[in-house]
């Protein structure tokens, strides 16, 4: 029964950090163009990476971080940065930094720093002191699993837009992914002046 709840405890918190449904309009913009069999293979390699980063992030973290003398606040401000070159080199559509639709796409930026960017690993480090270790794992196991499923699914959700309406998406997407990296940067900014 004890796991249960600290599984129930853990569940939401991670869910909120790796807010899938947030993440999607970043998957339609780096997946654009990309055939369902392709898009899916995405979908699965940024699982599979964000699994492994987090779960590992779960072991080793807080050792690295003690290691290297880095500070939350560090690893924050280089996600937001990584972000923000990304969707600035996407809006303006700059050939050389433009990341190919190929290969790596789903284990950068898409599996980490997207989904198991800062917030899901600080997230996941810190509960995993409060609740336990199990329950954490089992939280980011169902969670990134719901994502999966939400990813395997936009093509569906682009057919209903249409390519019109999933190209407005990405620009859009583009915009937010900016926001997203500022918002990273500001606060582990801030986190750093306290």
């Amino acid at each position: 029964m004890e796991l249960l709840n600290n599984f129930l405890y853990s569940l939401i918190p991670i869910f909120v950090a790796i807010d899938a449904i947030g993440v999607l309009p970043a998957f339609f913009m780096f997946t654009q163009g990309l055939k369902k069999e392709e898009r899916d293979r995405v979908a699965t390699q940024s699982i599979i990476t964000a699994f492994l980063v987090t779960v590992g992030f779960i072991f080793v973290g807080k050792a690295i971080f003690q290691a290297l003398d880095i500070k939350v606040e560090d690893f924050m401000i280089a996600g937001g940065l990584v972000l923000l070159v990304i969707a600035v080199a996407d809006i303006l559509r700059v050939g050389v930094i433009r990341i190919s639709r190929g290969a790596t796409i789903g284990a950068v930026p898409l599996g980490t720093p997207l989904i198991a960017g800062p917030a899901t690993l600080t997230t996941a480090l810190i509960l995993v002191g409060t609740q336990g270790v199990a329950p954490v794992i089992l939280s980011v196991i169902v969670n990134i699993l719901f994502a999966w499923v939400v990813f395997l699914q936009a093509d569906r959700i682009v057919k209903i837009m249409g390519v019109s309406g999933s190209k407005a998406v990405a620009k859009v997407a583009a915009l937010i992914l900016a926001a997203i990296g500022i918002k990273m940067i500001r606060l582990g900014l801030t986190g750093i002046l306290k």
